[in-house]
């Protein structure tokens, strides 16, 4: 499979993603907050300095969970409230879940 090179859209969304979850895991470790997603502190160090702009959906939605945030409050925060037009936020959804 060829991946399309990612948009500026895309990884300015990647950076968002890790700007939220960075907020919300706030004191607790990198470490402990890897280990209870059953992620390597590795991944979630990327995904979190944006490096991973569009990381597997199994992946967000279990770090989610840890951190005790919903996937709509995520996808609220990294889509910027619904700035982006329709067929962006579609094609975006679809990477996330990919």
């Amino acid at each position: 499979m060829v991946r399309l090179p990612l948009t500026p859209a895309e990884i300015e969304r990647g950076k968002r993603l890790g700007a939220v979850l960075r907020r919300a895991r706030g004191e607790r470790s990198m470490l402990e907050t890897a280990l209870d997603a059953r992620v390597s502190p590795e991944t979630l160090r990327k995904i979190e300095s944006g490096r991973v702009a569009t990381p597997a959906f199994p992946t967000i939605a279990a770090i989610a969970d840890v951190l005790g945030l919903s996937l709509d409050e995520v996808w609220a925060e990294i889509s910027e409230s619904g700035r982006e037009p329709a067929s962006a936020g579609h094609r975006a959804r679809e990477r996330l879940a990919s």
